[in-house]
C-alpha cells in the first residue's frame, strides 16, 4: 500500500509540475494519461521521465518528454537549493545545459536529453579524459553570482561533523553495529582539524567549481557526431561553489576508482588501483591548462613546474574529497531513502583518506 501511495504522490506531483511549467498539450491530458517512469539517477536526487501519450497533438516547440528531478533532503536545504537553482538557470539560458521548464522548492522540470551517463572505465579513456579536462577548464573561468570566499568545504564539513558525531553516539542498530564501531575508531574530529590545516597550507586558486565531477554527472548525448566536446555535457550542480581548484581535480581523480553501477548491495565497488598515475594526471593538467589559456587575458606558461604544482593541489585535495564524501555518506544514512550502502561507502572513503594521506607524506606533498 505504501509503495502504491508513494507512486501516486509522485505522479500527482509530476502532473501538476508539467501542466504548470510547460502548458500547451500538457494541460490537455489527464493525470491518468501522463506516462511516468523512474530512471537511474545519483545518490542524492530521484529522477523521473515524464511523457505525453503517443499521438498527442502538440506544438513543435512543446516537448513530448521531460525530466522531473525531485531533490533529496540534502539538496532541499536552502543554500544547496539556491546555488543549484541559480546555476542551472544560468546554464540553461547560455545553452550550456538542459533547458529549464519549471523550478519548485522540491525539484524542477527540465529538458530530457537522450543520453547516458559515463561509466567508470570511460573516465580512463584518453579522448574522454581530455574532453573532461577541457570542459572543466572552461567552467573554471566562469564568473558566477555566488559568494567568492572558499568557505564551502570548511563550513559543510564542520556541519556534517556535528551530525556524524551525533549519529555515531546514538546508533544502536545490530545490523550496522560493526560499521558504527569501525567509524568510531577513526577519530574523525581530530582528523578534520588536521585536514583543514593541510588545506590552508596548500596554495590553490579559488574558482567556480562543480565539486562533484563523477561519471554519473557526465552525460554522453545520443548524437551522431564525432565531436566529443559537443556530445559530452556536465550536469548536477547542487554542490557547486567557489572553491579551491585542487578539489575539483582531486575529487574527479578519486572517482576513477568508484563504480556506482553495481546491482547488488552495497551498490558500489571500489578500485583504488585505478586512481590515475602521476603521468596520467599531468596529461590531464596539460589539456586543462591549454584549454583554459583560450579564455584567459594573460595565458599561463605551461611547464613542468606548473604541472607539478597542480599535481600537489589535486592530490592534497583528494584527501579532502575522501573525507567530505565520507561525512556526507554517514549523514545520508539518516535522511536518504535511496537504496545504497552508505555506511560501507563512508568506511571506504575514510580508508581512502588515510591511504591518500600516507602516500602524500611519502611523496612529500603534505
Amino acid at each position: 500500500m505504501g509503495e502504491n501511495r508513494t507512486a501516486e504522490d509522485v505522479k500527482s506531483k509530476a502532473f501538476r509540475w508539467c501542466k504548470k511549467s510547460i502548458g500547451g498539450a500538457w494541460t490537455r491530458i489527464s493525470k491518468e494519461d501522463l506516462e511516468i517512469k523512474p530512471i537511474s539517477g545519483g545518490l542524492t536526487n530521484k529522477l523521473y521521465l515524464c511523457s505525453l501519450p503517443d499521438g498527442t497533438e502538440r506544438e513543435e516547440s512543446e516537448p513530448s518528454r521531460v525530466l522531473m528531478r525531485v531533490y533529496g533532503e540534502i539538496a532541499q536545504r536552502s543554500d544547496y537549493m539556491l546555488r543549484n537553482s541559480v546555476i542551472f538557470a544560468l546554464f540553461s539560458e547560455k545553452k550550456k545545459g538542459p533547458k529549464l521548464y519549471g523550478m519548485y522548492p522540491e525539484g524542477r522540470i527540465e529538458e530530457f536529453i537522450p543520453s547516458r551517463s559515463l561509466n567508470r572505465k570511460e573516465l580512463h579513456d584518453e579522448k574522454i579524459s581530455q574532453t573532461i579536462a577541457q570542459k572543466l577548464a572552461y567552467f573554471h573561468t566562469l564568473e558566477m553570482p555566488l559568494p567568492k570566499q572558499p568557505n564551502f568545504l570548511r563550513k559543510q564539513m564542520n556541519e556534517w561533523m556535528d551530525e556524524v558525531e551525533r549519529i555515531l553516539q546514538k546508533s544502536s542498530s545490530v545490523e550496522f553495529g560493526p560499521f558504527i564501531r569501525k567509524l568510531q575508531t577513526y577519530q574523525l574530529r581530530k582528523e578534520l582539524s588536521e585536514l583543514l590545516s593541510i588545506m590552508e597550507k596548500c596554495s590553490s586558486p579559488v574558482l567556480f567549481s562543480h565539486n562533484d565531477l563523477q561519471e554519473g554527472n557526465i552525460l554522453l548525448k545520443e548524437e551522431k557526431s564525432d565531436d566529443l566536446c559537443e556530445r559530452l555535457t556536465i550536469i548536477d550542480w547542487e554542490y557547486c561553489s567557489y572553491n579551491y581548484r585542487g578539489f575539483d581535480l582531486g575529487n574527479h581523480f578519486c572517482e576513477w576508482s568508484c563504480d556506482y553501477s553495481c546491482e547488488a548491495y552495497p551498490f558500489y565497488s571500489y578500485h583504488p588501483e585505478d586512481y590515475p598515475s602521476k603521468q596520467t594526471q599531468k596529461a590531464f593538467f596539460q589539456h586543462y591548462l591549454e584549454e583554459q589559456n583560450k579564455y584567459l587575458p594573460n595565458p599561463v606558461k605551461v611547464n613542468d613546474e606548473l604541472l607539478q604544482h597542480l599535481y600537489k593541489e589535486a592530490n592534497t585535495f583528494a584527501m579532502t574529497s575522501h573525507f567530505f564524501w565520507g561525512l556526507w555518506s554517514v549523514v545520508q544514512t539518516e535522511i536518504s531513502d535511496i537504496e545504497f550502502g552508505y555506511l560501507e561507502y563512508a568506511i571506504t572513503r575514510f580508508d581512502g583518506y588515510f591511504a591518500k594521506k600516507e602516500s602524500n607524506k611519502r611523496e612529500e606533498l603534505i
